[in-house]
């Protein structure tokens, strides 16, 4: 059996790297129809006995509500930065209850049941680190971890090769894993577009519901198609005819 940690920015701060084609407000919808499809696969799995949800958004404690979890503010574990939170809330999760521990990014709406799968198989064969990094090889978007393999947490930069190097440090077995349901998070533009692309394979999801088959979806592969184009001949205009349809 295994816990799972989901640390969530406030929505309404989300995915500022996405304003050249969502508002705000789609931002935060996007930003929650993902994290919605990540506890979804949290919530249904079997091995799986306890989630929580790290977050001062105002909405996360309905959030968790819905999905069975708890929910952490950030001011009850008396610290600031994302790598303090996490270890905080990590040292109190593993003292407590089930290990090993997931701690997982909530903009991974590929994510599906085979990957928590993998994860928590991998762990216990390894008994290590497993760091689940981003599809650069360059970021990490996942950590599985008992009490005694506990990383030091250093999310950021180049975070992929960092916690390798302080598990090896440490003497810590490590080993990577790339899957795309892990790997692909969104954080830029063409990130929504490698998201758009394999969406079709579970239309069910709160994310596809969100972009396929409806307008804006539609609006954001012009924005992307405009984006792609540049310079080129029409993508200017092309690039502002979507500024407009964003403003209006």
């Amino acid at each position: 059996m295994a816990q799972a940690l989901v640390p969530l920015k406030d929505l309404v701060l989300a995915k500022t790297r996405l304003s050249s084609v969502l508002t705000s407000v789609e931002r935060r919808a996007l930003a929650q129809a993902m994290v919605e499809d990540v506890l979804d696969v949290l919530s249904r799995h079997q091995h799986i006995t306890r989630i929580t949800l790290v977050s001062d958004d105002p909405g996360a404690s309905m959030l968790a509500q819905k999905y069975g979890a708890d929910c952490w503010t950030e001011s009850s574990l008396g610290c600031r930065g994302l790598n303090p939170l996490i270890q905080c809330a990590s040292e109190r999760l593993l003292a407590a209850g089930e290990e090993p521990l997931v701690v997982l990014h909530g903009d991974l709406p590929l994510l599906t049941r085979e990957d928590i799968d993998l994860v928590l198989a991998s762990q216990q064969a390894l008994n290590g680190l497993i760091v689940g990094c981003d599809s650069k090889g360059v970021g990490t978007n996942l950590l599985a971890f008992n009490a005694a393999s506990t990383p030091g947490f250093c999310f950021g930069a180049d975070s992929c090769a960092a916690h390798i190097a302080g598990a090896k440090n440490a003497g810590v077995a490590v080993q990577i894993l790339q899957r795309s349901g892990i790997g692909l998070d969104v954080d830029e533009a063409p990130d929504l577009q490698c998201i758009m692309d394999e969406l079709h394979v579970n239309t069910a999801s709160n994310t596809a519901q969100l972009l396929y088959n409806t307008e804006l979806g539609a609006r954001v592969t012009l924005a992307l198609t405009a984006m792609m184009g540049g310079t080129e001949s029409g993508g200017a205009d092309l690039i502002d005819e979507v500024k407009r349809g964003i403003a209006s």
